[in-house]
């Protein structure tokens, strides 16, 4: 009955409609007519508006939304039973369509169709309406009768809105449109929609595109995904304008492999191009959803895309404007510019950073990605932050990130530069990243590396300057920890951090001054030149302009006093170069407030007052110890030095009047015929320069002195000695003198006229003719004497570096006849040293603890007394020991060379003279320090003995000229200092139990140089380097031509070529120590090593070099090099020559330049060294020189392979057929005492080549498997020879050698070798079964070598045995799995073989049952029986085949 009323009611209703369908296309007009233009209620008697009324919708016009009565699921449901139950059925759905029509022709009434409707809640109605309704549109939609008519209508109306402009609050109805279409529980014609969709994308703008495709994948089925994902792919190609909504709609789309692969790639084409802004999404598309098996290759492309540079501009030009934006209002929009383009870059690496956390194997692509960059111009600044990213993101991949760049440092690929980079245009993305930075620089600074260390400190240092407060202060404690943590390098490097911050950040590090003054209390682990850092860095603190009465001058003050009071000299020491250091930064504070007003002239006056009371102090407190009153000298002497023309007037007069008196009173006195006083020796005066100036002549009192010293004796009168007076001693009279030629030089703008009679001046002494004397002395008297002699030589240290930059040529002479006095003087003191054991002298350095002087010499003495023999050898290693030796072989006094004496002879020699120079090395802390400015002496020329003759005394006054003796002080000298600052700490082995600062002993003054001071003075010196070496080649050339080509004829003078040759060592070695500089990596040394190539290029091309290429400047100093290659004197010599072509070359390395270091290397093993004195060269020194030339020629061959075959086939059965003591004539340095060498470099060497020969391919052509089997054929023909040489070379470091290698040239023939025969056993079986068949007789030879090993009882030799046997049975089941492979099972079988010695003897103490895995294998087919037979000589009983179990052999 229900039903039957509610058909009535709705046919009642239908009847009313059938009289009104004629007229529906008529009041269209009328119906929009009788709505209200006010907001109000939508009233007409259309279909549309009276159906939607019944259903629960009603209309609103204007602003307001339509409203909803009912549920939307209610309204559905009604409407739809409404139009599908009324009698006119089809009809009305159609009039339905036309009234809605009708209804969204007004703009108004179509946005609120297009908006969500408005529920409206009765009192009945409250719980039966959601508080959110979809839009009328999206409602109609949901309904099928109405979903087709509804899209189309929709679709037409779309392009009435492509050129509507959308105003700030306006209706964006493109987009409303098509968010209508999105997440339809059903669309009936899913093809038909994603058609008519693409279709509208064609033809609409540019922003209706965009929203059309970014809302593809919320309106189409999953059916229609993937041919419309190819469909909008297609359009990434046409217009990179859609790539963002493109990308971010295939996003979210299901893609097949195939088209994700080819989208992905297309993305990454236009990686490059795209807009900073739309790179994010870009970048995110292409990491999303990586397999691992393509992330590697996937990172590698978008690494190589991926450039940061694009939006570096922008915040260059953000930077340089700051200052202007305060006064430039207009300016704004740069600066949000910048802004957005630095939260681009941030997005962009919050994709990167998703990837890396939530996707597994991005991290471990990203870091295969970077390490399989080869080259400093493949590394960005993006690796640096994504290594970065990824170590604060997974803490699974930290270590890897640490290794990976820690090693990227040390190749130099990842230099400072690059740091710098990514903070100064990057902050705001790496502060994020703060504790990993901060983590990554404390490991850095532990490194023992130094490139990774000074990496470590630049991270301390950009943060410092990039990030805030909490950053600086974080970085503070760290840089705190590392200096009180006590480790030198830790130390050193932090300091150096503090000094470059306090320079240029003085105010901000004002904030943590409490961080560096609690360093005070741990500067007992601090050396000096850390001390004066220190201090250098408080000093700077306390007295900066905003911090006059700063605490840290109290807390200084305070310190200083007490350790100045100290009786512990350590502490004195501290005081002092605290004091002197406080000094330093007063007096410059005071330069800098001259002359500008009243308050700042009483405020200078006062730091004048403190400045004369500190100073005061510490001459009080230096008095009564001669080693402080000298530490004290030398640290004025420092801070004049430092602070050239930047130190106060008065306060430098002041420093000058005492120094003056008191060098004048203290050493200085008239030339008397005779001294009195009682005295060791007889007084002297000996080198005199000036004896023509008889009248008015000064000599410096040093004999008395040190005698009146030597006694217990006071200068000045008995008693006075405790009235305060200060002690004299002759410790004080280098650093006096150096001290007043500082203060001289500063006053006098370089002019030392009134210093310059102490260049000439002689000295008190005695009779130094020694020879045969020295016997006859007493204990004390030797000692004395080797006393006056210190002192003497470093009195003319100080003069030589006193005078060295004088111009006048008179002045000039003096000062090489001062350097000649000195290698005199080194001779004589060599023999006095001899004769007196144990002595220990006075220091000449004063800013070293005592204990780290003293242990030197006690060490090395006693050993010098025992054993000559040993020190040689050890002496003959040394590089640094040669101008020393060239010095004792000069003193036509001394003993004879030992290539004219006996053995015995040469022992007694030896013991007397030749050790201690080798050792004055160990001395180093005894010698006063000569400058980098004496260095400017080579620019002199060279004079020999063989020029001079006997007129070498009168000559050598008028020509200022160096003679050999000197110039190879000099240059040992110079090698030393360059070694010193050069090379890395870590490069140089470590003494045993040495003090932490006995490095730096003797290099106190190079030590405050930076290294790139030291690098420019090398440069500057390389003119007169290259005139030398060019004087060594012809001495060396013309020696050869006049004795016929050979270096031990009877004209050759054997001291004179000793000394040469040293001279010639030492040159190279510098040369070596300055290019293999890591320095010139850095950008900025660039310059500095151009101007050092030029220079070696202009010997070649004089004036062509100005604008040369750097690759043609290396190629004409390597040509230039490379000439010296025929004049070489010795095999060090060689060495040290191919090394520095190395270095040079690696500037890049180009293939010719390869080949000729090859070359020359092979030349210089194929050449007789022999000595002037006709024995040839030998000895460990020899040895090692030769295994490092063998490596260099094996590494630098084009085809190892042959050069070992080479030497194993030709050099190695020269030398068998030679005599006992014989060598081969085509390697005359192959001699069985050098066959060791010979072996270990060439086994060692073919199993590094082959280990990079491919791994075989199932892809790999026929033409490919057999150039690598012919690889493989030569190398395992090789490994057979070298084996076989055991038989006859038995000695146990071959044995060694052979057991070691050979095991790993297995491992990896097993790793690489058969994978190939795999597949290519059938296309080229015979040249497979040769391979096995020689490699399985190398193998049986390893095989007797375990047997022997183990006869023997020779434990270094059994360590071996395990793991050679483990590879010999893995050889023999790999080699049954490559049968199997090939279904050839039947070509392999195992005999039984008995365990045998080298010569093939049975080890009858062995039980033959046991069988070996990897002997007595066949390879061949059972039917070929002479092969077979062939095949297993030295088997027995091979018939049967033998299964795992049985063929284990000890």
């Amino acid at each position: 009955m229900v039903s039957k009323r509610k058909l009535s009611k709705s046919d009642a209703h239908g009847d009313s409609l059938i009289a009104e369908l004629p007229q529906t296309k008529k009041p269209r007009i009328s119906c929009k007519e009788k709505t209200s233009a006010q907001d109000g209620v939508v009233e007409n008697d259309s279909v549309f508006v009276q159906l939607l009324k019944m259903a629960g919708v009603t209309l609103n016009a204007g602003e307001r939304q339509n409203d909803i009565a009912v549920d939307q699921a209610t309204f559905q449901k009604k409407l739809c039973q409404t139009l599908r139950k009324h009698p006119f059925h089809p009809h009305v759905v159609q009039e339905f369509v036309s009234g809605l029509e009708s209804h969204i022709k007004d703009r108004d009434q179509f946005r609120n169709c297009l908006l969500p409707c408005a529920p409206v809640r009765g009192e009945g109605t409250r719980n039966l309406v959601h508080s959110y309704c979809e839009s009328l549109i999206k409602l109609l939609l949901g309904i099928e009768t109405l979903q087709p008519a509804v899209i189309t209508l929709l679709l037409e109306k779309l392009p009435e809105f492509f050129f509507d402009t959308v105003g700030t609050f306006g209706t964006n109805f493109p987009r409303l449109i098509v968010n209508q279409f999105k997440w339809l529980d059903r669309i009936l014609d899913s093809k038909d929609l994603a058609m008519k969709l693409m279709q509208m994308v064609n033809v609409s703008p540019l922003p209706i595109q965009h929203d059309i495709i970014t809302s593809l994948p919320e309106i189409l089925e999953d059916s229609q995904q993937s041919e419309v994902a190819r469909e909008v792919s297609q359009l990434l190609k046409q217009d990179t304008r859609l790539t963002v909504p493109i990308l971010d709609a295939l996003s979210s789309l299901d893609l097949d492999a195939g088209l994700l692969a080819e989208v992905r790639q297309s993305a990454m084409i236009i990686v490059p191009a795209v807009k900073l802004e739309d790179l994010p999404v870009v970048v995110k598309f292409i990491l999303n959803d990586i397999k691992a098996v393509d992330a590697v290759e996937v990172i590698s492309a978008l690494r190589k895309n991926l450039d940061l540079s694009s939006c570096i501009l922008p915040l260059q030009i953000i930077r340089s404007s700051q200052n202007k934006l305060k006064s430039q209002p207009q300016m704004s929009s740069s600066t949000s510019q910048v802004s957005s383009s630095q939260n681009c870059v941030k997005l962009l690496f919050d994709v990167i950073k998703l990837a890396v956390r939530f996707q597994k194997g991005i991290s471990e692509a990203w870091i295969k990605a970077i390490e399989n960059a080869v080259s400093a111009s493949d590394h960005k600044v993006l690796d640096l932050i994504v290594l970065l990213l990824i170590h604060a993101t997974n803490a699974k991949s930290r270590k890897q990130v640490e290794k990976l760049l820690r090693n990227k440092i040390q190749l130099g690929f990842v230099p400072e530069q690059l740091l710098q980079s990514a903070f100064r245009n990057h902050s705001l993305v790496i502060k994020d990243f703060f504790p990993s930075i901060l983590s990554l620089a404390q490991i850095f600074l532990h490194s023992p590396d130094t490139c990774v260390v000074s990496f470590g400190s630049c991270m301390y240092k950009q943060a410092f300057e990039a990030f805030d407060s909490y950053c600086q202060q974080e970085v503070m404690s760290a840089l705190v920890t590392h200096i009180c943590g006590g480790n030198d390098v830790e130390v050193d490097i932090s300091l150096n951090v503090l000094t470059d911050l306090v320079a240029l950040h003085t105010s901000s590090l004002m904030r943590y001054a409490t961080f560096v003054k609690n360093i005070l209390d741990y500067t007992e682990k601090l050396n000096p030149q850390q001390i004066r850092k220190l201090f250098y860095i408080l000093g700077e603190l306390a007295f900066s302009q905003s911090q006059e009465d700063s605490y840290i001058q109290d807390d200084m003050h305070m310190v200083i006093r007490k350790w100045l009071s100290s009786t512990v000299p350590k502490y004195k020491q501290i005081g002092i170069i605290g004091a002197i250091t406080m000094v330093g930064s007063m007096a410059a504070k005071r330069r800098q407030e001259d002359g500008c007003s009243l308050e700042k002239s009483q405020q200078s006056e006062e730091h004048c007052r403190q400045l004369s009371i500190l100073l005061d102090l510490v001459s009080y407190c230096c008095e009564q110890s001669p080693e402080a009153l000298a530490l004290y000298y030398d640290e004025l002497a420092n801070l004049i030095e430092k602070q050239k023309g930047n130190l106060d007037l008065q306060i430098l007069d002041r420093i000058g009047k005492n120094v003056l008196e008191d060098f004048s009173s203290d050493f200085v006195v008239d030339l008397t015929p005779a001294v009195d006083g009682v005295h060791l020796f007889p007084v002297k005066p000996l080198y005199n320069l000036d004896e023509e100036e008889s009248q008015g002549t000064i000599v410096i009192n040093l004999l008395p002195l040190l005698s009146q010293n030597w006694l217990g004796q006071s200068v000045d009168e008995p008693g006075t000695k405790n009235q305060g007076k200060k002690i004299v001693s002759p410790e004080c009279l280098s650093p006096s003198f150096r001290l007043l030629r500082l203060y001289t030089t500063e006053r006098n703008s370089g002019n030392m006229e009134e210093i310059d009679a102490l260049l000439g001046c002689p000295l008190y002494l005695t009779d130094l003719e020694i020879e045969g004397k020295l016997d006859s002395l007493a204990e004390q008297e030797r000692k004395f004497l080797c006393s006056l002699l210190f002192h003497a030589l470093n009195w003319f240290r100080e003069v030589v570096n006193a005078f060295c930059q004088q111009q006048d040529l008179e002045m000039k002479g003096k000062v090489l006849t001062r350097l000649q006095n000195i290698t005199e003087l080194q001779n004589l003191m060599g023999k006095c040293l001899a004769g007196s054991p144990g002595y220990i002298p006075s220091p000449a350095i004063f800013d070293c603890e005592a204990l780290e002087a003293a242990p030197t010499i006690s060490a090395v003495v006693p050993v010098k007394k025992k054993k000559t023999g040993g020190k040689k050898q050890k002496s003959e290693g040394s590089k640094d020991s040669s101008a020393d030796h060239s010095q004792m072989d000069e003193n036509p006094d001394g003993n004879q060379p030992e290539t004219e004496t006996t053995q015995v002879e040469k022992d007694s020699s030896e013991r007397k003279a030749e050790i201690p120079l080798m050792q004055l090395q160990s001395y180093r802390a005894f010698f006063r320090e000569l400058d980098l400015e004496v260095f400017s002496i080579l620019h002199c020329g060279l004079l020999t003995k063989s020029i001079l003759d006997s007129e070498m005394n009168t000559e050598a006054r008028e020509v200022v000229q160096l003679g050999p003796a000197e110039l190879a002080f000099l240059l040992d000298d110079l090698c030393q200092k360059l070694e010193h600052v050069l090379v890395p700490a870590t490069a140089k082995r470590a003494p045993f139990l040495k003090g932490k600062g006995c490095r730096n002993i003797g290099f106190s003054h190079l030590c405050q140089k930076s290294s790139q001071e030291v690098a420019q003075c090398a440069v500057e010196l390389l003119k007169p380097l290259c005139n030398h070496m060019e004087n060594m080649h012809n001495y060396f050339q013309a020696l050869i031509t006049e004795n016929h080509g050979v270096m031990d004829g009877p004209r050759v003078n054997i001291q004179e070529h000793q000394l040469m040759s040293s001279c010639y060592q030492q040159l190279l070695q510098v040369f070596h120590l300055l290019f293999a500089w890591s320095g010139f990596a850095q950008r900025e040394n660039g310059d500095l090593l151009r101007s050092a190539l030029k220079v070696l290029a202009d010997r070649l091309k004089p004036g062509e070099t100005e604008f040369l290429l750097l690759e043609e400047l290396i190629s004409e100093s390597f040509h230039y090099l490379l000439n010296f290659q025929h004049s070489v004197p010795n095999f060090q010599c060689a060495l040290t020559l191919t090394q520095l072509l190395i270095v040079i070359a690696e500037k890049p390395v180009a293939s010719w330049k390869k080949d000729k270091i090859a070359s020359l290397a092979k030349q210089f093993v194929c050449q007789s060294w022999v000595q002037p004195s006709g024995m040839r060269e030998k000895g460990s020194q020899f040895n090692d020189t030769l295994n490092s030339l063998l490596c260099i020629y094996m590494e630098h061959t084009d085809n190892i392979l042959k050069a070992v075959e080479e030497i194993s086939s030709v050099g190695v059965p020269e030398l068998v057929k030679s005599a006992k003591d014989g060598y081969s004539s085509s390697y005359p340095t192959l001699t069985r005492q050098t066959f060791p060498i010979f072996f270990q470099v060439m086994i060692a060497q073919l199993e590094s080549s082959v280990r990079n020969i491919p791994a075989g391919k199932p892809s790999d052509s026929s033409e490919v498997q057999l150039e690598k089997l012919l690889h493989w054929n030569m190398a395992v023909r090789d490994f057979h020879i070298l084996v076989n040489l055991v038989k006859v070379f038995d000695s146990r470091p071959v044995l060694s050698v052979c057991l070691k290698y050979g095991r790993l040239f297995v491992e990896a023939f097993l790793k690489l070798a058969m994978p190939l025969l795999d597949y290519s056993f059938k296309k080229h079986r015979e040249d497979v079964q040769s391979l096995l068949k020689t490699l399985q007789l190398s193998t049986r030879q390893l095989h007797h070598m375990c047997g022997h090993s183990k006869i023997h009882q020779d434990i270094g030799l059994t360590n071996h045995v395990p793991l050679l046997k483990k590879s010999l049975e893995q050889f023999v089941y790999r080699v049954k799995a490559m049968l199997a492979f090939n279904h050839c099972q039947e070509a392999f079988w195992v005999g039984i073989l008995k365990n045998r010695d080298l010569q093939g003897e049975e080890i009858l103490s062995q039980h033959s049952e046991e069988s070996d895995p990897g002997e007595g294998v066949s390879l061949l087919p059972r039917e070929d029986p002479a092969e077979k037979e062939s095949d297993v000589s030295g088997s027995e009983d091979g018939s049967e085949p033998k299964h795992d179990d049985d063929e284990s052999s000890e």
